[in-house]
């Protein structure tokens, strides 16, 4: 579909086949990212993987970050982390549980989540105050707000300069803050980098270190490193969050899901102890209950690019320059690719070799192409870890003695498709011990 955004020629893709007519056949034409003002405030002047623009530059960078922070050797460093950070996390709602607390799973799943990020990123969690008296997730989550607000100047750029809805000074206020963060998180770092071993190294010391040394092969300064800190806080705060949140609210809807892939966890784990991240390649059920929920609510619900030359698709001319929203959420509920699209349904891929992974344009939460999320396999592990853990070790009921049916699934769209209202539950500790 067509459409005009003031002076921005707009192409909507909804269905799988266009979906890989853009991302496929011309993936190269259209790996490029729109400039808004946003990015160039947030991404360093779009130095960084998520706002930045297709080309040299862009490559290397990407290249980097794959080796260097997204092998299985670093996902493997994070692990230990991740399942003390979800311990903790049971712990807590195991407490809970004793008395029949309500618990409010929409801001335990983002701590963890956000936690398990500083974590990775910066090696500590950071408290409300180590940033500035709004606290760190506060601004990042502004950040996110503001970089998926409308702002007039990015489809009328000759009203950018006015500033019609204050944006531009909104965005240059958080910019400062969490530059300001992230230069002394660096110094601090510096100043300590003798006392760390290689195998504690958190992605600051990693990208420091590939400055210093100058492997990079590109131009690599500290606006490079903060702007890939930018990008892993961005990606990582929020996304799993969300995407855990959903598939949780999936699983407590639909009781008969829940049943199975309890029985599956006992199966393979046993009520004896808790999950841990080598069971995942046995838990067929789990897999297909993440891929479902993906389906139904991809946290990212639109994928942004933009044309780099004139190109003809499917015999029609789309110029230079125009913008391609690939509708990811549509695409998951489109009836010409799904039966029953809308129905939360994991035996779907019964049998079925359709996955997150990019390959299949009916079902791309992750992006595909040069495009495509490089952190896949470390949020895909986050994911399953703890969505996995939460259904093992409890069961769930909702408060007020309302019926799983009856759970309000709202989507309160933006930058991330996360649920309009919380997830209240009431946690129910079913292991031994």
């Amino acid at each position: 579909m067509y459409m005009r955004f003031g002076t921005v020629p707009t192409i909507i893709v909804s269905s799988p086949a266009a979906a890989e007519l853009f991302l496929k056949k011309h993936d190269l034409v259209f790996a490029n990212r729109p400039h808004h003002e946003a990015s160039s405030y947030l991404g360093y002047e779009q130095r960084n993987l998520i706002f930045g623009r297709y080309g040299p530059y862009w490559r290397n960078m990407r290249k980097v970050v794959s080796l260097e922070l997204f092998s299985n050797l670093k996902i493997s460093q994070f692990q230990p982390m991740m399942k003390a950070e979800i311990d903790i996390l049971v712990d807590t709602l195991k407490s809970a549980a004793e008395i029949g607390e309500t618990v409010d799973m929409s801001v335990r799943i983002a701590s963890v989540s956000a936690d398990m990020t500083c974590l990775m990123v910066f090696g500590r969690k950071y408290a409300d105050k180590d940033l500035n008296e709004e606290g760190l997730k506060e601004v990042i989550k502004e950040i996110m707000e503001e970089a998926a607000a409308f702002n007039l100047g990015d489809y009328f750029p000759y009203l950018r300069g006015l500033d019609l809805q204050g944006s531009a000074r909104r965005l240059k206020k958080l910019s400062k803050i969490f530059d300001r963060f992230v230069e002394r998180i660096i110094d601090d770092h510096v100043q300590n980098k003798e006392e760390k071993q290689q195998s504690s190294q958190d992605i600051v010391d990693t990208m420091m270190g590939i400055m210093e040394s100058g492997e990079a092969g590109f131009d690599f300064d500290r606006r490079h490193v903060k702007a890939v800190l930018m990008d892993m806080l961005l990606a990582g705060m929020d996304t799993s969050a969300a995407t855990v949140e959903w598939a949780l609210s999936e699983v407590i809807r639909h009781p008969a899901v829940t049943k199975k892939l309890q029985k599956e966890l006992e199966d393979i784990v046993g009520l004896d102890e808790m999950v841990n991240e080598s069971h995942l390649s046995s838990l067929k059920y789990l897999d297909y209950v993440v891929r479902e929920s993906m389906k139904l609510h991809p946290v990212v619900p639109l994928l942004i690019h933009e044309g780099m030359e004139d190109c003809e698709v499917d015999r029609f001319h789309i110029q230079k320059k125009s913008r391609v929203l690939v509708n990811v959420w549509a695409i998951g509920r489109d009836p010409d690719a799904w039966t029953d699209p809308e129905a939360f349904s994991p035996e779907r891929f019964l049998g079925s070799n359709v996955d997150v992974r990019g390959r299949d344009f009916q079902l791309i939460p992750f992006g595909t192409g040069r495009r495509g999320c490089p952190g896949l396999q470390l949020g895909l592990t986050i994911v399953q870890l703890m969505v996995a853990q939460l259904v093992h070790c409890f069961d769930w009921e909702l408060p007020h003695g309302m019926q799983p049916g009856e759970l309000d699934m709202s989507e309160n769209f933006g930058l991330v498709n996360a649920r309009a209202k919380h997830l209240m539950t009431i946690p129910k500790y079913r292991l031994h011990q």
